[in-house]
């Protein structure tokens, strides 16, 4: 178990209403990502040919905002997660934006490949919890 999940069972409020497992999942895989693609865009700026690299950096930096977002709200417990949807499906679109550009560049910078495989793990797990949520 993780302690995510540990967390979030072991609140006085309580998460009856959605799948735990799920829902710490994609907690674990939004901060993950928030991590990733920070480093992503860092290690960007110092490529060589920075320029061609501006949107990905933007990228980076926008899905690293709307993840750590969502795994924030998604922490707090004892609420209603079916107002936290459209949280959720954003997180899910900002990661396929960042994979997709990230895709882009992976052939010649790893960092864009490993950045891409952490947003594809957490929309993954976004459209995981959704599906648990009932959405």
């Amino acid at each position: 178990m993780s302690l995510i999940k540990d967390m979030l069972t072991s609140h006085p409020a309580g998460n009856s209403n959605v799948d735990m497992d799920a829902l710490a999942a994609c907690i674990e895989a939004c901060f993950e990502c928030v991590q990733t693609c920070t480093a992503c865009a860092d290690a960007c700026l110092s490529e060589d040919m920075l320029g061609d690299m501006v949107t990905c950096i933007r990228t980076d930096l926008d899905c690293a905002e709307v993840c750590s977002a969502t795994g924030k709200v998604l922490a707090r417990a004892g609420k209603d997660y079916a107002s936290a949807v459209d949280l959720i499906r954003a997180c899910a679109a900002a990661c396929r934006r960042c994979a997709e550009e990230c895709e882009q560049h992976a052939s010649a910078h790893d960092h864009c490949r490993i950045c891409a495989e952490a947003c594809h793990r957490c929309a993954a797990a976004c459209d995981a919890l959704l599906l648990t949520i009932g959405s």
